[in-house]
């Protein structure tokens, strides 16, 4: 896809142009994250950061394993 220029606007606003969104899947309202990285801004929807993320996770935790139940385990031992 083609770069397209744009302007900063109040408030440091930044459009995204319809193409984009649509392509994305946005939708007034939506939330996105934004990540820096190497000087560069990224603009990641918020469902597929959280996908990321989960995927970044489960590299290193066991499929069945959850941390949530380990946590809420390791709390009930420690209120004992």
């Amino acid at each position: 896809m083609e770069p397209v220029r744009t302007t900063l606007g109040k408030n440091g606003a930044v459009g995204i142009p319809a193409q984009y969104r649509k392509i994305l899947g946005l939708k007034t309202g939506d939330e996105v994250v934004l990540l820096l990285q190497e000087g560069e801004i990224r603009i990641v929807p918020r469902l597929q950061a959280v996908q990321q993320a989960q995927a970044n996770v489960r590299r290193f935790i066991p499929e069945g394993r959850s941390l949530a139940d380990e946590l809420i385990q390791d709390r009930r031992a420690e209120a004992q």
